[in-house]
């Protein structure tokens, strides 16, 4: 959302709201602006071509070696203690994930609508951050569902049994939507995009995703070559809508060798200049 939309400060609450709104989705079409986006992008070219190659290699390897005899190794279909399983896999589904987002964008919008001066700022800023984690998980949950109907990849035992094999590209049903599995996707584009603006939080947020790619492999959901795939692809889209919220300077810098980092978040920031300040003293 953008730091500082241009409000008349008397104008009405749905004026307020409307420009908040446009401002919040005009910042995220403007030209990109930053003088080192170039760097940038080699270095988000570089990266994603080796996580990709690395990551294709381990997928074949994965399906070839492993996928089928891991299925061994989980406990049946329908047993009765993986109830604990079932409800924590929920955490990484991506109409939950996008649901909750969402919401909090549109709460993000509507208190801020209400507000002036520094506390529309603050909440503002925090809202442009919420963007990218919002548009990190959306792109990659959209890519995920092209690249499953261009796959077809059958489920664990559609077909009757476990078959690593089963393709049908093109299927287009449930059933043959197994690569790269969604829940993975979204579990990891979101840990992704929230370990990029707060670092502290990055352990926390890929065991969180470790986990849900666990849990679909318990309830034999997916192949591990399926969950392999889905942490690839949510990774590099998020790295893709990070370079784009750099380029044009949200919430992101972009160092001098092309490195993108979060930028201080605005209370951070403001907490800094009270501290420094002669009266902080």
């Amino acid at each position: 959302m953008p730091v500082s939309p241009t409000i008349a400060p008397h104008a009405s609450y749905p004026a307020q709201l409307f420009a908040v709104a446009g401002g919040a989705l005009a910042q995220l079409v403007r030209a990109p602006s930053h003088s080192r986006r170039a760097a940038a992008a080699r270095q988000l070219a570089r990266h994603s071509l080796w996580l990709s190659a690395a990551g294709a290699t381990l997928v074949v390897v994965l399906i070839v070696a492993f996928d089928q005899s891991e299925i061994q190794l989980m406990p049946a279909r329908g047993t009765a203690w993986l109830w604990p399983i079932r409800i924590l896999t929920d955490f990484g589904k991506d109409e939950y994930v996008l649901a909750v987002l969402a919401t909090a964008l549109v709460a993000v919008a509507l208190v801020a609508a209400g507000l002036h001066g520094t506390r529309r700022t603050l909440l503002l800023g925090f809202g442009t951050r919420l963007q990218y984690v919002f548009l990190s998980v959306a792109l990659s949950v959209f890519v995920a569902e092209i690249l499953k109907f261009i796959i077809g990849r059958g489920r664990p035992f559609v077909g009757g049994k476990a078959d690593p094999f089963n393709f049908v590209p093109f299927q287009g049903t449930e059933a043959y939507f197994s690569l790269p599995s969604a829940h993975a996707v979204t579990a990891f584009a979101l840990a992704f995009a929230v370990s990029a603006l707060w670092p502290r939080l990055r352990v926390a947020m890929f065991i969180y995703a470790l986990l849900i790619l666990l849990t679909r492999l318990m309830l034999l959901a997916h192949h591990p070559s399926d969950v392999t795939a889905g942490a690839l692809v949510g990774i590099v889209c998020a790295m893709a809508v990070r370079y784009w919220f750099a380029a044009r300077r949200l919430g992101f810098a972009i160092r001098a060798d092309g490195t993108i980092a979060p930028l201080p978040g605005p209370l951070r920031g403001r907490l800094k200049r009270v501290a420094r300040s002669p009266s902080a003293s």
